[in-house]
């Protein structure tokens, strides 16, 4: 039994939840994110609190799913997601270039990745890249994709790595 369904999620000043026959679509500050409505999976909105509840057992944990879902959903309308990468290796820097990121990772050519829509990127340092946007898995997917580019190497830990990642190393070769 999903405990995560029964938690009502609580919708704070200035966020509107409407529910629509096939959508669900929340409305903040920061803009708006919508959600496929998924079958058997009620949703209802009293005094700013949105309960969710399950038509029979079976989807009760995918009730959880969705309340987890549509509680990011208004957190990231109100306050937004952030990621931040670091980039560590000599020569390894992180510009913009306009709304694109251009990337210099020990390539013969800089890496340019180009933001998707809901997305802004920014370098507060040449080794420093920050990913922002109000969809959580938007922006863990664009922060995972700019890692893949040059994921960290185990023995002298050079490439973009998420800020405070552990990167496990190796000792090398002995003579």
């Amino acid at each position: 039994m999903s405990r995560v369904a029964k938690k009502p999620v609580n919708l704070p000043k200035g966020v509107e939840l409407n529910i629509q026959p096939e959508s669900v679509s929340v409305k903040g500050p920061k803009g708006t994110l919508s959600l496929a409505k998924v079958a058997g999976v009620e949703i209802s909105v009293n005094d700013g609190v949105a309960t969710l509840a399950a038509s029979n057992d079976e989807l009760v944990a995918l009730t959880g799913t969705v309340r987890a879902i549509l509680a990011n959903m208004v957190k990231g309308v109100t306050d937004g997601f952030e990621r931040k990468l670091e980039l560590v290796g000599v020569g390894y820097r992180a510009t913009m270039q306009g709304k694109d990121l251009s990337l210099a990772l020990g390539f013969s050519h800089p890496v340019v990745y180009v933001a998707p829509e809901g997305i802004t990127l920014s370098t507060p340092t040449q080794t420093e890249i920050l990913v922002q946007g109000t969809d959580k898995q938007l922006v863990g997917e664009v922060a995972a994709k700019i890692r893949a580019y040059r994921k960290p190497e185990p023995y002298k830990g050079k490439g973009v790595k998420y800020a405070g990642e552990v990167i496990i190393r190796k000792e090398a070769k002995k003579a």
